[in-house]
Order: C-alpha cells, then structure tokens, then sequence
C-alpha cells in the first residue's frame, strides 16, 4: 500500500518541521534556551507578528496583496500609545474607523478593479504620514492592561506560545468553520462560482479587508504593550514578514489556499530565525536576508514534495 501525502498535510507538516528544525538547532546552540524564560525571550515579539501575519493571510484568501501591513501596524502602534493611552474613548473610535477604512478599501478595490499591490502601497504613505503626524519623534506609552496582558506568565508555557495557539484557532475557526471563512476562501479559488451562487463578492471581500484590519489592529496593540512606547517606523518590516509567514505556513498568492495554523507557525519560524542568527553571530544586516534564504528553501521543498505528490495521482 502506497503513503500518499495529501496537500493540506504538505502545507502544515513542511513549516512545523521547519520550526522543530530551528528550535533543535537553538537548543543545540544555547542549551540554556531551553527553559521558560529562554522560551520566552526567544519569542518576545511572536505575537504581534503573528497577528499581522493573520492580518496578511484574509488579503492573501482573495487573491490579492497588502503592501500598506507595516506602515498600518505601526499607525496603530502610534495610536495605542497616545489616544488608546491617555483618551481611550477616542483612541477605540481612531481604531474602529481605521478597521472600517480598510474594509472600505476592500470594496473600491474590487469595484473599480485596481490591482491591490497599487493601492495598498498608495496607502502606507498614508498611514505612514498619520504616524508622523501622531509621534514626530518616539514616545507615548503603552496602557497599563495592554503591558500586563503582553507580560502576564501563565504557570506552564510563555504567552507568547500560549497567544499563538489562541490566535491559530481563533483564525482556523473563522476562516475553516465559519460560513463567512468558507466564502472568502472561495472568492480565492473561484470568484464567478461564489457569484453564481447568490452570494455576495462585495460584502466577502469587504469582510476579508475588515478582519486583516482587525487582526492588524490588534498586533499594533500588542507590539505596543511588548515595547512600551511607539515610534512611526516600529513595524515597517512587519509588510515583508507578514507575506513571508503566510507563505512559510503554507499560503499562496492565489486560489484561496490559506492555512491559519500554518501561517502562525510560519510567523514563530521567522520570530526564531532572527534569534537563531543572532546565536551565530551574524550581522543584523544580513538577518533579513537569511530569512529570505529559509523561505526560499522551505518553498523549494514543498514544490519537490507537490510534484511528488502529482506524480502519485497519475499512476
């Protein structure tokens, strides 16, 4: 009896094997990691990466791509320390609004057709500029419940490993169980089906476009209580690193074909490598790059283990 791998196990077996790789290699390294606080310093900044990475995963299910992630993040992140902070009224509405923007940009996207790479890049600069307008310079500070929620130690695991899981089913029951998941993974695969079917494509998307604001939101909140202030820049990179998880995890850029747990695991992946480089002593400067190099990597052998897999189906 022949093994066959099925797609959806390929796509969560390659980034867990990549994080359990990473983490051997680090424990091997610095044995000393090895602990509850070794674990927690290592994925210090997991969740807020993570979150943007959900973040990046809704845009991703519709075929289409958020260049705007970082620049988001950190206007958040802005917002979080200042209104969120001293007006938290005001600092909630901020938020909302910025959630309702996002779902508004979903729908001008998909009516007026404009490729979302554009547009989404047209409007870092404009959350970017909001940024500045917020913090000129670093400052603000994080509000008293959103530090303790980011530094609270739950008795038998770090909370970042405690937050990924949460976050990996919370994602996984909305986009795998939930109608709505259902639907936007299918405006992915076969929007003219999703169409013919009664359903509306507007409203999904518009969905899809309001839950990465969402999550966007929250890992601004997040990064926020971790580094106790905020800064215009603070979660650039988050852009780069949010596509790279989602791909890690098991995602691609079109069809619909998401994994939630993956693209968490693809976020802590990429949360290690940085400390795992750092053990090796490589310059900052080149960590970006080896990231790229373990994303390269990954994807290679899950296009040799498709082919396998295809090859299978034919005999």
């Amino acid at each position: 009896m022949k093994f066959r791998l099925s797609s959806d196990a390929v796509r969560l077996a390659i980034p867990a094997l990549s994080l359990t790789l990473l983490l051997a290699a680090i424990f091997w390294l610095q044995p000393r990691a090895m602990s509850y606080g070794g674990l927690n310093l290592l994925l210090n900044l997991a969740v807020p990466i993570a979150l943007a990475t959900i973040a990046q995963m809704f845009v991703m299910a519709v075929n289409d791509l958020d260049l705007s992630m970082g620049a988001f993040v950190s206007f958040v992140a802005c917002v979080t320390a200042t209104f969120l902070k001293d007006a938290p009224v005001i600092g909630i509405l901020i938020l909302a609004c910025a959630i309702a923007a996002y779902a508004a940009l979903g729908v001008v996207i998909h009516l007026r057709k404009l490729p979302s790479i554009v547009v989404t890049l047209g409007m870092s600069f404009v959350w970017a500029g909001l940024a500045v307008l917020l913090l000129p310079a670093p400052g603000g500070q994080a509000p008293d419940w959103v530090r303790w929620l980011m530094t609270v130690k739950p008795p038998f695991a770090p909370m970042a490993i405690v937050a990924s899981i949460i976050i990996a089913m919370f994602a996984h029951l909305i986009v795998m169980r939930c109608s709505l998941g259902v639907l936007i993974r299918g405006i992915g695969g076969n929007q003219r089906s999703v169409e013919r079917a009664g359903w509306s494509v507007v409203a999904a998307r518009a969905a899809a476009y309001g839950l990465s604001g969402f999550f966007a939101v929250l890992a601004g909140i997040a990064l926020v209580g971790l580094t106790t202030s905020a800064d215009a820049n603070i979660a650039l990179r988050y852009t780069l690193l949010s596509i790279a998880g989602v791909i890690l995890g098991g995602g691609e850029f079109i069809g619909g074909r998401i994994s939630p747990i993956g693209a968490v695991i693809g976020a802590l992946t990429l949360t290690l490598a940085g400390s795992f480089l750092s053990f090796l002593r490589i310059s900052p400067d080149w960590q970006i790059g080896a990231q790229g190099a373990i994303l390269i990597i990954v994807l290679a052998l899950r296009l040799t283990l498709n082919r396998i897999e295809n090859r299978e189906k034919l005999q």
